[in-house]
């Protein structure tokens, strides 16, 4: 899955061959190949970025690992720049990979911690990433009660027969499944139904500035009441003021996320997670 460059250039495309065409593969390449660089020297580490109740924002009942991928600078790249490229591609099965590896090496570290770490679901069938899960459980069992997977809807939908096995079987072992940045358009309701997520995180585009904007205040209402219907916990991404925060504790959502509560850092301000709902805590 490439990155759709149509935006950033007003609408003007490339032909082959030309020089604007030419100087962003030769970028795009540049960029894999740190990629590749850094996920071979296992140059990585997590950001972390808290989720917060509605009711008590100050405490916050997980936080979200966010992979980080480092040049050989020590410059963080941005994700914008390559996921879509490595979505399809063993590289990115590797990235998931370290960040569930650096994911369950913390819950080890910290037994009261909740996290949760993205994947695709392609990488349900990657040998190596379930190696990484099943060794850590083994170890310790316990942490699987502290851990959330997060799986985004288009991705969940490519094969819902395999992810819906694989939820099955580790939701047995007290791993909680989050459907992210979900009203993005893919999800049917009977795939929905049947994949029984334990948490729904509502994509963002909806949530920026949802106090003023009569349109997003519809669609999220929906996907709350969608939430309660399924038993899972509703969370909103990117939130970012106070105003919005407000009006979506007032709608009923459970948990906010966003940069009105805290941006993703490397370095968190560890807190204790006694006071989540079943589901999310």
């Amino acid at each position: 899955m490439g990155l759709d460059r149509t935006e950033d250039l007003g609408g003007y495309q490339p032909e082959l061959g030309d020089p604007l065409s030419i100087a962003i593969n030769l970028r795009d390449r540049s960029i894999l190949r740190t990629v590749e660089r850094a996920v071979t020297e296992r140059n990585v580490m997590l950001a972390f970025q808290p989720v917060v109740p509605a009711s008590r924002p100050e405490r916050p009942v997980f936080y979200e690992g966010l992979i980080r991928i480092l040049d050989d600078n020590g410059r963080i790249v941005p994700a914008r720049d390559f996921i879509g490229a490595v979505e399809t591609l063993e590289l990115g099965r590797q990235i998931d990979c370290l960040s569930l590896e650096a994911g369950l090496k913390l819950l080890q570290e910290r037994p009261r911690l909740r996290l949760s770490i993205n994947m695709s679901a392609r990488s349900i069938g990657y040998p190596d990433w379930t190696r990484v899960l099943d060794t850590a459980l083994a170890a310790d069992p316990s942490i699987g009660e502290r851990l959330i997977l997060e799986i985004t809807e288009s991705s969940a939908i490519l094969m819902p027969d395999m992810v819906q096995v694989f939820m099955n079987r580790l939701q047995n072992q007290g791993i909680s499944f989050a459907i992210d940045d979900f009203g993005s358009g893919y999800t049917s309701m009977r795939y929905l139904k049947d994949l029984y997520f334990d948490i729904l995180k509502i994509d963002g585009q909806f949530i920026r500035g949802i106090a003023r904007s009569p349109d997003n205040q519809a669609v999220v209402k929906a996907l709350v009441s969608i939430g309660r219907h399924f038993d899972m916990v509703t969370i909103a991404e990117f939130v970012e003021t106070g105003e919005d925060a407000q009006y979506l504790r007032q709608i009923g959502v459970d948990c906010l996320q966003g940069y009105y509560f805290g941006a993703p850092t490397i370095r968190p301000r560890w807190e204790p997670c006694n006071n989540a709902r079943k589901k999310a805590g």
